[in-house]
């Protein structure tokens, strides 16, 4: 550039540095603002607190190293054998996931070291590797080591000295299960109020509740109790915490950022936790399974941030022996307590929606969509010889949803489906939608199949969870819809055991001990509740509560509670106690109530024979009951009477007290007072006479009475 370009620039800068001060002076700056900080300034804001969202992203040394693994023990071969060689292993490794790199250092003869490194997708599959392939037998003299590269410094890093473990004192937890001794089997239920603020423990007696145990600031969301009612679940910013015992103490912890969903295993070994946050941020941990006894982390997964959420992600078996997931169509399966994959294969099944587990056999079922001429397909497959027990064929599926007896007697699939399509313009048009039920008998030889088909729209559908009959809620509403029982009576006949038409409901909630069901319209503008009595299909009654937000039985069945969330509504927050028959016990108005949750019970230990002798003579221990539900209520009552004549005893002795203090002090009273003042008060007193009207008769006269 000339000096002349130069010196061109230098006075155009000047120029722009005038214009800008005199748009300073015009906006009423007299000087040109400084914003640099003075020199005794102290900034106390760390970049934790002003980028913490940024600085979790922020990579690290070993950022992308746990993509990739090593590959020990491979064959040392040479170039005319290479090709054959990564072939092989490009094949078995690929079955973890897509492979974006892949290295084999060579020696000076272009030999192959025996080890070979490969670059995965995402650590969740790198790890899928080590756990498939690490002991895998390549042939008699070639066994794999397969390692994560960032497992090396931890292998540098083991000290030459064992150290041995330090001997911990063993701490009593004391009884987990002390709650089932009640004596009157009361139950216990949680109670989440003040908007989240306040939890407590209530016992339901009788005839108010007894509080257990009250603590603010218990849980930063809400709570859930474990599946057997062991432990209660309390959300916090650093994870999770399990409570229990007697005193609920904290029994275990586990740290997971910002928890925002949890799973318990069926048989409460394991939990398994979610952080948003984390799969916002494709972290390798941002789903944790952890071993509850031990309060060890088993293993660690990714999940797509892409993708739309399905929780539970891991489904898990009755028996906490297997947990699943649907990832990339396959369905990968895996086992405890290894926590690897079963077989070391996931099965690629070419689209598959979603599968589910038999609540009493290690029997999962799944379903894959249509595909042009392929046509959708419902398969029943053993657990773990993988072998496939039952399949369906299904024609002009839009979507289905399964739905498992609790006893795993039935599996029930409703089915989307389009009517017969037209083409037109070379297109298949749907003129609109009906619904199948295909019933599965899984206690029946080769596991026969009965279909129902419904017209009109399904709002609800739900199995008696003892017993053999299911619920229908359907019918175009939005006002009203029609509600229809079924019954599976011998062989695999589906029957139709009563309708109610024109019912304002939308939920089915049935009792636990099955028998009985609420029909309840949740979230709408009718909040009606119908108790039914389905021995006989009588509505035992009809009532409502109104903004009606939730429904939850007792676990035994004889409760059942509605309540009114802080969450969804912002007044008339409450939940009331109903008995299974639709009577209302009791109300509780509580400040800003959010959740009520009732603590699960384990499966009775009581054998099936033993259950049927229970109910032939119910009659005679109901006799038993009656007796001592008739001296409780006399002992409330005596109770009662005893503390009314406490309140007034207390009352009598203090107004005694107080009547001596009065004529005690009345003289010296009287002498405080002047005898002008006594006698321009005796002066100003009057009389003053009250009527009032306390009876009035009317008397008719006859005029032609003397």
């Amino acid at each position: 550039m000339a000096s002349g370009d130069l010196q061109a620039v230098d006075d155009n800068d000047q120029n722009n540095d005038i214009q800008l001060k005199k748009q300073h002076l015009e906006n009423g700056f007299h000087e040109e603002p400084d914003f640099s900080d003075p020199e005794d300034f102290v900034d106390d804001i760390t970049d934790e607190d002003l980028l913490s969202h940024l600085l979790r992203q922020k990579p690290t040394e070993q950022s992308g190293l746990q993509n990739v693994v090593i590959v020990d023990r491979i064959p040392q071969v040479g170039p005319e054998r290479a090709e054959k060689l990564k072939t092989v292993l490009f094949k078995l490794f690929s079955k973890c996931g897509k492979i974006m790199n892949e290295f084999y250092p060579l020696d000076e003869t272009n030999q192959t070291k025996g080890y070979v490194f490969f670059e995965y997708e995402n650590p969740e599959q790198a790890l899928d590797a080590v756990k498939t392939y690490d002991g895998h037998k390549l042939d008699k003299q070639h066994v794999f080591a397969v390692n994560q590269f960032t497992d090396i410094d931890k292998y540098v890093n083991i000290p030459d000295e064992i150290e041995d473990p330090q001997i911990q004192e063993y701490s009593t937890r004391g009884n987990l299960y002390y709650w089932l001794f009640e004596p009157e089997c009361y139950d216990q239920y949680s109670v989440l109020y003040e908007a989240g603020e306040m939890t407590a423990v209530f016992l339901n007696s009788t005839p108010e509740p007894s509080l257990l145990k009250e603590r603010k600031l218990w849980t930063e969301q809400n709570i859930q109790w474990s599946p057997l009612g062991t432990y209660m679940a309390t959300f916090h910013k650093r994870g999770i915490a399990l409570w229990g015992g007697e005193d609920f103490t904290q029994l275990a912890r586990f740290a997971h950022d910002s928890v925002n969903l949890i799973d318990f295993s069926p048989c409460e070994k394991y939990i398994t936790t979610l952080s948003q946050q984390l799969v916002m941020a494709n972290d390798a941990n941002a789903i944790i399974i952890w071993d509850i006894r031990t309060q060890t982390k088993k293993r660690a997964f990714s999940a797509d941030p892409s993708q739309h959420l399905i929780w539970p992600i891991f489904k898990w078996s009755f028996d906490d022996k297997y947990f699943a997931r649907i990832y990339a169509d396959s369905l990968s399966i895996y086992e405890t307590p290894s926590f690897g994959l079963l077989d070391k294969k996931s099965t690629k099944i070419a689209g598959i929606r979603n599968f589910t587990w038999s609540p009493s056999q290690n029997i999962l079922a799944y379903w894959v969509a249509e595909d042009q001429n392929v046509p959708a397909r419902v398969t029943l497959i053993e657990i773990p010889s993988r072998n496939e027990i039952r399949a369906k064929n299904l024609f002009n599926v839009a979507d289905c949803k399964m739905h498992w007896q609790k006893c795993g007697d039935y599996l029930c699939v409703k089915v989307d489906r389009y009517t017969k399509a037209k083409k037109e313009k070379n297109e298949f048009k749907y003129s609109g939608m009906y619904f199948n039920f295909e019933v599965f008998h899984m206690r029946e030889k080769q596991i026969p199949v009965d279909s129902l088909e419904i017209k009109e729209q399904i709002v609800a559908f739900s199995w008696e969870p003892v017993g053999n009959k299911f619920a229908i809620i359907h019918g175009e509403g939005p006002s009203t819809y029609s509600v229809s029982f079924y019954g599976i009576k011998s062989g695999v006949t589906v029957s139709l055991l009563k309708k109610f038409d024109s019912k304002q409901c939308n939920h089915l909630f049935w009792s636990p001990s099955g028998q009985f069901i609420v029909l309840a319209s949740l979230r709408s503008t009718a909040h009606t509740l119908e108790f039914i009595d389905t021995s006989d299909f009588t509505i035992t009654n009809t009532t409502d509560h109104f903004q009606v937000t939730d429904v939850e039985w007792d676990p035994t069945g004889r409760y059942v509670t509605t309540g009114v969330s802080n969450w969804a509504h912002k007044v008339d927050n409450s939940y009331w106690l109903w008995s299974f028959q639709g009577r209302l016990i009791r109300k509780h108005n509580l400040d800003r109530f959010c959740q009520l949750l009732w603590r699960p019970r384990p499966p009775t230990l009581l054998s099936d024979e033993k259950i049927k002798e229970i109910k032939k003579n119910l009659k005679q221990y109901s006799a038993q009951f009656d007796i001592k539900d008739r001296m409780a209520l006399s002992k409330v009552s005596k109770d009662m009477l005893e503390k009314r004549q406490k309140l007034m005893k207390e009352f009598e002795e203090n107004r005694q007290k107080n009547e001596r203090m009065f004529n005690t002090t009345k003289k010296r009273r009287n002498e405080l007072r002047s005898e002008d003042n006594i006698e321009d008060k005796e002066d100003d007193e009057t009389e003053e006479t009250v009527e009032f009207l306390i009876k009035e008769e009317i008397t008719t006269i006859d005029e032609n009475d003397d």
